[in-house]
């Protein structure tokens, strides 16, 4: 059975769990907007979600007991987590604002144009052409590397409320007590980060597109530059 103080430690977890993850889009935009533009099954979205949120959860997991273990004053780790957020953001706003100026020439390359062919009988033919299309590129690096920046990212990604208000608290009940609060924290932020996603994937198809759709990677990558820059400088 749970102490007083430890019920009231798990129920700040599953609560701080799901505010900082709602409170905070760049738990979950960035994965709604790279599966629309890449055409992610839900299946796909989600697991990579998952493998996301727990990198995001484990390396915090991981300074704090090394934290605790060594004695360290939790102001120098909440440096630390300070230093990995500022590394995270600029990460964000990086891969975004590439990928954005990748989406652009993208869309200029797949941009509609004409061509003129001449029949046997001698008539002129106009058709419009694209010369590429995502179905094509489906396979390209680009597809491949994307979801392992976003790991990367989020693994350089804090928890802040992690390791100070929980698992130094948690540390003087038990090392048990420790690993409960920081699963529970941890779960609650996932499940809280693939309900988000999928749920918005679902709004998000629901948009009409027309006219936008080759935009759709420049879009994504807007995004998540945005996302970046809101993190870094707006304290989102």
């Amino acid at each position: 059975m749970l102490s007083q103080e430890m019920a009231l430690l798990t129920v700040t977890a599953a609560s701080l769990g799901f505010f900082h993850t709602l409170l905070g889009p760049d738990h979950y935009l960035p994965f709604v907007v790279m599966a629309r533009a890449r055409r992610w099954s839900k299946a796909k979205t989600a697991w990579i979600t998952l493998l996301c949120g727990m990198g995001h959860i484990g390396s915090s997991v991981i300074l704090g007991l090394a934290g605790i273990a060594l004695g360290i004053a939790v102001t120098r780790i909440e440096g630390i987590e300070a230093l990995r957020g500022d590394l995270a953001a600029w990460a964000l706003i990086a891969f975004g604002l590439v990928y954005f100026v990748w989406g652009l020439r993208k869309a200029w390359r797949n941009r509609p144009h004409e061509h003129v062919h001449i029949h046997e009988d001698g008539m002129p033919h106009t058709h419009k052409h694209i010369h590429g299309t995502d179905h094509a590129h489906v396979h390209d690096g680009n597809a491949r590397i994307t979801p392992w920046v976003l790991f990367t990212i989020f693994v350089l990604g804090p928890c802040e409320p992690l390791i100070p208000v929980l698992m130094y608290p948690a540390a003087k009940e038990s090392l048990s007590g420790l690993l409960w609060v920081a699963g529970v924290f941890g779960g609650v932020t996932i499940a809280t980060m693939m309900g988000i996603v999928l749920v918005s994937m679902r709004g998000v198809s629901l948009i009409p597109m027309k006219g936008l759709e080759r935009y759709t990677h420049a879009l994504a990558g807007g995004t998540i530059c945005l996302c970046g820059i809101a993190i870094q400088f707006f304290g989102v």
